[in-house]
């Protein structure tokens, strides 16, 4: 749990990095494994995964379908979902405490919706203050009801009902999350239940649907827009799931070893889901030196080993509509742009201020603090790289597992070592983080 006690917390430095080099695996995509547990857990019949992610955030997911009536399991390195079917979860006991996970908390949501009972919803201090009510607010269209506290957040009362009536949503601001909430509570509606996204989000729902049974259409608009509709009141069907390791997490050594002169890592099995490939695509025009091998399917996603050498690396301009595919990897691009020649603008980063932290304004403290020349523009971020960054720093990490993991990455390039005050929320997203990075060549341990 992150809202353990401080006294219990756990620094970390890193420190000048040499050339880095080898072939690894980065732990499943979590996106990916919330979903598996989560469809398994409504299809008929037993779903095996493969490649799970056994992160907090993920096995609070299997904690709570367990407590929704699944007998959830591992069984060597697999994991078993013994589904109920649509509609068939039963009351828990007890409160759901949902950690840190956002993505479950809101795909559960739409979960939820379709069943006639009270859940309570509760999650640790970082998601108690996130905002829940874009996702509630479709869902009460569709029937269901929520008492929570102001902006919709946790803990809160969440009652489902067997009558919801299915809609057409368009989604006032683009959220994988808002459009996975509405399309699962249009599982167990009647008919047609349908998202306007006016840009496209991440598509795991869609996918891992379809892979389960479902009939989903997905059609493009006009100007970029996209519409998903779900036809409600089928049955899904247990089907076995391939995680593929998570490009969020991949992020994280792709660009120490963009950044170090020398470097040669291979990183295998990684989602190539276009609405996850924005840092793939702006690393390649800042003159990274990235190759895919081995391309393939692997449970609806297409998957591939990215191959990454170091150096060489110039600024550019990071379009707006490119957020979405690449949310969660802005605190580590932010950390590749102090070591590009020329100045990196990443615009239009508004979402970044309601994630675990204000990750923009986290960004760019942290960037300061090292003596890098870094603006914020209105939802705009701006570095301008090629000086030496000095470091001797410790990086307040507010409980966010990417901050804490971008200023350990960081500390691979700076004079002096940097610090983070607490690398606990690091296992939430990425276990064996630090194992594996000093596996490659990084310099991280005790502060």
């Amino acid at each position: 749990m992150h809202s353990q006690d401080p006294s219990t917390a756990l620094p970390l430095a890193s420190r000048v990095s040499p050339a880095l080099s080898g072939t690894v695996r980065v732990p499943g995509d979590k996106s990916i494994s919330h979903r598996a547990l989560m469809f398994g857990g409504l299809a008929v019949g037993e779903t095996r995964i493969s490649g799970l992610l056994e992160g907090e955030d993920v096995l609070r997911t299997a904690a709570a379908f367990q407590a929704l009536g699944c007998r959830v399991q591992r069984d060597g390195a697999d994991w078993l979902v013994h589904g109920r079917g649509v509609g068939g979860l039963v009351e828990p006991a007890d409160v759901l405490d949902l950690g840190n996970a956002g993505t479950a908390t809101r795909l559960l949501m739409g979960v939820l919706a379709g069943h006639p009972f009270t859940a309570i919803l509760t999650g640790d201090a970082s998601l108690r203050s996130r905002p829940m009510q874009r996702v509630l607010a479709p869902l009460a269209q569709m029937g269901a009801r929520a008492i929570g506290r102001s902006g919709g957040r946790l803990p809160l009362a969440f009652t489902g009902t067997e009558d919801l009536v299915p809609i057409e949503y368009t989604l006032p601001v683009a959220s994988a999350q808002v459009k996975s909430a509405v399309l699962l509570a249009g599982l167990h509606a009647p008919g047609a239940t349908t998202v306007i996204e006016p840009e496209p989000t991440r598509d795991h729902t869609e996918r891992m649907l379809r892979h389960f049974g479902a009939t989903v259409v997905v059609e493009d608009l006009a100007q970029g827009a996209r519409r998903a509709t779900v036809t409600g009141q089928g049955e899904l069907v247990a089907a076995p799931v391939v995680v593929p390791a998570d490009p969020s997490s991949a992020a994280f050594p792709l660009v120490a070893a963009a950044m170090i002169d020398g470097s040669t890592v291979t990183l295998t099995g990684v989602c190539l889901n276009p609405g996850r490939a924005g840092l793939i695509d702006t690393l390649v025009e800042m003159g990274a030196s990235l190759t895919i091998a081995n391309r393939r399917v692997e449970g609806g996603e297409p998957v591939g080993d990215l191959v990454i050498q170091g150096g060489g690396l110039v600024g550019c301009d990071v379009p707006p509509e490119r957020a979405p595919s690449m949310i969660d990897e802005y605190p580590i691009l932010a950390v590749a742009a102090t070591q590009a020649r020329g100045t990196t603008r990443m615009r239009g980063l508004g979402e970044l201020r309601v994630k675990e932290s204000d990750r923009l304004a986290a960004v760019a403290e942290m960037l300061a603090a090292v003596g890098a020349t870094v603006g914020v523009e209105g939802d705009d971020l701006i570095v301008t790289g090629g000086r030496p960054l000095e470091g001797g720093v410790t990086i307040g990490t507010r409980l966010d597992h990417r901050i804490a993991m971008s200023a350990l990455v960081l500390g691979m390039v700076t004079a002096q070592p940097v610090a983070v005050d607490d690398a606990r929320p690091i296992e939430t997203s990425f276990p064996g983080f630090v194992s594996l990075m000093t596996g490659l060549g990084a310099k991280i341990g005790p502060v």
